[in-house]
């Protein structure tokens, strides 16, 4: 049954991310003219996949593809977390790199993000939230829930043997690189951008986590 699904909106927090791009002298092309002049790096967050900003300690270098811890008490590689960057912000090589990092976390976390096939809900009347995912059309979102009434996905590779999705890392990777973008009304995984009007932030990724006991 259709199950009307409510705006869902916590404060979300970063504990880990990883570097999209560094640069030691500063970046040239920054909106904010006092990181023109220092080192600062480009990252995205492991469990929210939030862009920003930070600024690295005192003579430590960065490497892309880093994972770096973020969050309260001693940082030891990174001094300060400016804030929240957009897709837009991001320099060439950040937004290559972030293909790569998305489906990486997809790949290492896979228990979190298995659950999404079997607990997406009806987002209206006329769309199931796994019709969101590139490559899964009516048919298939049909298969998905059919088999999972029978016993929950446990892999992707349990899924893409029951359902015969090709690859389901390819289609989760897409869509949130699509929602990180910003040019989504639904937004299943990542919270939308600062002042995207009508955009629609359904929290799957906090529920997810919920389930497999991370915090």
């Amino acid at each position: 049954m259709y199950r009307r699904m409510a705006r869902y909106e916590p404060e979300l927090m970063e504990e880990y991310a990883y570097v999209l791009d560094f640069f030691p002298q500063g970046n040239p092309l920054d909106k904010h003219i006092e990181h023109r002049r220092r080192p600062i790096a480009q990252v995205v967050g492991e469990k929210y996949f939030m862009l920003l900003e930070v600024i690295p300690r005192p003579g430590v270098t960065l490497s892309i593809g880093e994972r770096v811890y973020i969050s309260r008490g001693y940082r030891d590689k990174i001094a300060f977390v400016y804030g929240r960057i957009s897709y837009d912000d991001l320099s060439s090589v950040a937004k290559d790199e972030l293909v790569n990092i998305v489906e990486k976390i997809i790949r290492t976390f896979e228990n979190v993000y298995i659950q999404f096939f079997n607990i997406a809900e009806p987002i209206t009347i006329r769309l199931h939230a796994l019709e969101l995912l590139p490559g899964i059309g009516k048919k298939s979102m049909k298969t998905i829930i059919e088999e999972r009434k029978k016993k929950p996905f446990t892999s992707f590779k349990d899924l893409t043997e029951r359902t015969k999705i090709p690859d389901p890392v390819k289609s989760l990777r897409d869509r949130i690189i699509s929602e990180i973008m910003g040019e989504e009304k639904y937004y299943l995984f990542v919270k939308p951008p600062p002042g995207k009007e009508g955009a629609i932030y359904l929290g799957y990724l906090v529920r997810m986590h919920s389930m497999s006991g991370s915090r």
